[in-house]
């Protein structure tokens, strides 16, 4: 197996495409963006490992996100290679207008009822990528627990639901060591977002939670992320996100504590800042995800488009000394 570090002009971070050709296939996992500078990375990347586009038998898709599938309909063009993604995600990386129109009709909802202020929609809606520009494959379904034999190494598809809602993780072994390659299920940087990276999530910090669970318990050996540098304690990293969202959860609760009802702009003022670009509708999604789950413990209560904290949450936040919120998922 090797890591082929591609350029990302449109996203945080670098991103990873990984190539199996230890036998009769070639075969990818994710393929970067749609960029010229990308498609010529990958092609001199694989290049130096002695094969061509044209030789892709089968590209896997961990998720929908154009930064990872950009490529994959040129590539099935090119080389007439297999395309699979999560069924969830599938619709969208074939370009299915249906399901972009209704991903970008339930944006517009969450842009107001988050109170996403005008211009810095208008903004968002600037920075979104259109998918008539991407060449789209013709995709095959997968599911959780489906094995595909690549040459000599069996993936196992683990959906991972939360960044987005068919997010997929392939396990496998290497080098007799139980390693994953989990997209941006687990980063070694950033901590993925949740709320706004893909609103179809319902529940989307519940569903991330047990995902990070579900790392943590495999106990892999490592990790190969879709962005930057391998994880060499996926376990450690999965609960230190875990400890990450229920510190992130805290702070929610302290940011409704002192000010009163705020709205989820305003929450996510507090917490993230000024937002600029993309991260205009991942500040709020990721205040979303956790007010939406809070509410769902009782601790937080929605009056119209406003959240107030619960009076039983507000006493324990007096008691607690740890600044952390247990999130039960």
């Amino acid at each position: 197996m090797e890591r082929l570090t591609l350029s990302n002009a449109a996203f945080e971070g670098n991103n990873n495409a990984y190539l199996f050709h230890d036998g009769p296939e070639t075969v990818l996992i994710d393929t970067g963006d749609w960029m010229d500078a990308t498609r010529t990375q990958l092609e001199a990347a694989l290049e130096e490992h002695g094969v061509t586009i044209e030789d892709i038998d089968r590209v896997f898709l961990t998720h929908w996100h154009p930064d990872h599938t950009g490529l994959a309909g040129e590539i099935q063009s090119r080389s007439g290679a297999t395309v699979y993604a999560h069924v969830e995600d599938a619709p969208l990386v074939e370009g299915d207008e249906q399901a972009w129109n209704g991903l970008h009709t339930t944006q517009e909802r969450y842009f107001d009822e988050w109170g996403i202020p005008e211009p810095k929609q208008a903004v968002l809606r600037e920075r979104m990528v259109d998918p008539t520009t991407i060449q789209a494959p013709e995709v095959t379904t997968m599911e959780d627990g489906d094995i595909f034999t690549v040459n000599d190494h069996d993936l196992r598809v683990v959906h991972t639901s939360g960044h987005a809602a068919g997010l997929c993780m392939f396990e496998t072994t290497l080098d007799g060591a139980s390693v994953v390659f989990t997209g941006d299920a687990l980063l070694p940087v950033y901590t993925p977002n949740v709320g706004g990276a893909d609103v179809r999530v319902e529940n989307p910090l519940e569903k991330y939670l047990r995902a990070l669970r579900r790392i943590s318990d495999a106990e892999y050996t490592r990790a190969w992320p879709g962005h930057r540098d391998p994880i060499d304690d996926p376990t450690g990293r999965a609960e230190h996100i875990i400890d990450h969202h229920e510190e992130r959860a805290w702070r929610v609760l302290n940011v409704l504590d002192e000010s009163g009802p705020l709205d989820t702009w305003d929450v996510s003022a507090a917490l993230f800042g000024e937002l600029e670009d993309i991260h205009i509708l991942h500040g709020p999604g990721e205040a979303y995800a956790h007010l939406e789950h809070l509410e769902r413990t009782g601790d937080v209560i929605s009056e119209g488009r406003t959240y107030r904290i619960a009076e039983s949450a507000s006493n324990s936040l007096e008691k607690d000394t740890t600044q952390r919120w247990e999130l039960g998922f």
